[in-house]
C-alpha cells in the first residue's frame, strides 16, 4: 500500500487543490489492503488527481494514533478541507464513505 500523490493541480470545487487523508490500519491485513482500495477507487472516481493518501502503520509508529485520536483501525481521517472527518471500517460502502468525506458524487454518480 504506498500513498498516491496528486496527479493534477486543479482546484476541486471546494476551492482546494489537494484533499488530505490519512488511513490508520495495523499491518498488512485482508482489512487494511480492502481499505486502502476501496478509498483510492473512491479518490479516482471522486477526487481524481486533488487528493493524497497517507498510509500510517500502526504496527510500525503506534505513537501515531494519539495525534488524531485513533481507537479502532483501519480508519480514515480527511484532514483537509476542514473541518476533520472519520470513517472506520474498510471502506466498502462507498455511499456512506461519500457522505461521511463530504464527497459530492461525480455527474451521472
Amino acid at each position: 500500500m504506498k500513498p498516491k500523490a496528486p496527479t493534477k493541480s486543479k482546484k476541486n470545487v471546494k476551492g482546494l487543490k489537494t484533499w488530505e487523508l490519512k488511513l490508520y490500519v495495523a499491518g498488512q491485513t485482508q482489512k487494511s489492503i480492502e481499505a486502502f482500495a476501496n478509498l483510492n477507487k473512491i479518490c479516482e472516481e471522486h477526487l481524481a488527481g486533488k487528493y493524497r493518501i497517507e498510509v500510517i502503520d500502526l504496527l510500525k509508529n503506534p505513537q501515531l494514533a494519539k495525534g488524531d485520536q485513533i481507537i479502532a483501525i483501519p480508519t480514515l481521517v480527511r484532514k483537509l478541507p476542514e473541518p476533520l472527518k472519520k470513517i472506520i471500517g474498510d471502506l466498502a460502502n462507498t455511499e456512506r464513505v461519500l457522505v461521511g468525506l463530504n464527497i459530492r458524487p461525480a455527474a451521472g454518480g
